[in-house]
């Protein structure tokens, strides 16, 4: 098997890379300077060249916030360019790992959301991702989608990154109370991506560490293990601020990976440690 991921410098593309080649799986890292997703001609010449397997796409406009401001570029990032994989996967007769998100849907009352559900997201992020699942949809039958939320990982920048750095210039930080989801350790989810690359269980898949936290309580936990004595101070989403609108509730259901016989993250508590620990290592 011969796989492309996009993405590759970002923190989840970094760690698939990573995975496929510890199984000793060709692979091949792309990022922006090597095509623009946007570019449907380049697209289908860099795949059409590569001649993959399989493409993991996780190339993305992320930038939440921002993306109230800059909508056509979200969109065109995240269902023009995933339109454009996805046609030529479709061409190619190659597997496609599309990466969604929690965003997708609207977050009211304290459920768990199946990949079933209806979505609603609030935000131009949200919408243009799940436009994006619906582009791949329509043209893609060898589909996985996996939903993430809250993710961590050693490239790029992320809510640990950010807490541990704040950490050491304040006393105290205010943190969201009244969002909860459940955090994602991108070391942990790229082996259950490869998983699914090496098999034909395709379809809709929510994919998180377990357990569920606000973002409050994730930034305690976070200086707990390491060490600091920055203290959080709970504040609402309204107090905050943000730009962009965020659900309330980002509980996703794994009972997907029970039913396809895939095996769930582990705890994020035990994921932050081990992360934690790698960033030490690494002098991060």
């Amino acid at each position: 098997m011969k796989v492309l991921v996009t993405g590759a410098g970002g923190q989840l593309g970094y760690d698939v890379c990573r995975e496929l080649a510890r199984r000793g799986i060709e692979n091949r890292g792309a990022d922006v300077a090597d095509f623009d997703i946007t570019d449907a001609q380049a697209v289908r010449a860099y795949i059409g060249q590569y001649a993959p397997d399989a493409v993991v796409h996780c190339a993305a406009y992320t930038a939440v916030d921002r993306a109230e401001e800059d909508a056509a570029r979200a969109f065109a990032v995240n269902e023009g360019g995933t339109r454009n994989i996805a046609a030529a996967c479709a061409g190619t007769g190659a597997k496609m790992v599309y990466i969604s998100t929690d965003y997708v849907f609207g977050g009211e009352g304290e459920r768990f959301y199946e990949p079933d559900d209806a979505a609603a997201p609030l935000g131009v992020y949200g919408k243009s991702k799940y436009a994006g699942e619906l582009a791949a949809r329509s043209l893609v039958q060898k589909l996985f989608i996996v939903r993430i939320s809250w993710v961590f990982g050693m490239n790029g920048g992320n809510f640990v990154k950010t807490m541990l750095r704040l950490a050491g210039t304040h006393e105290s930080l205010n943190v969201v109370g009244d969002q909860f989801g459940s955090p994602t350790y991108t070391a942990d989810l790229a082996p259950l991506l490869c998983d699914m690359l090496e098999g034909e269980k395709y379809g809709t898949y929510h994919a998180t560490n377990e357990g569920v936290c606000s973002w409050a309580e994730f930034a305690r936990e976070i200086f707990r293990l390491a060490g600091r004595q920055t203290q959080v101070h709970t504040v609402t989403a309204a107090e905050y601020g943000a730009k962009a609108p965020r659900p309330h509730n980002s509980r996703l259901s794994k009972a997907c990976l029970d039913a396809a016989g895939f095996t769930r993250l582990p705890p994020w508590q035990a994921a932050l440690a081990r992360y934690l620990r790698a960033l030490a290592a690494e002098g991060k």
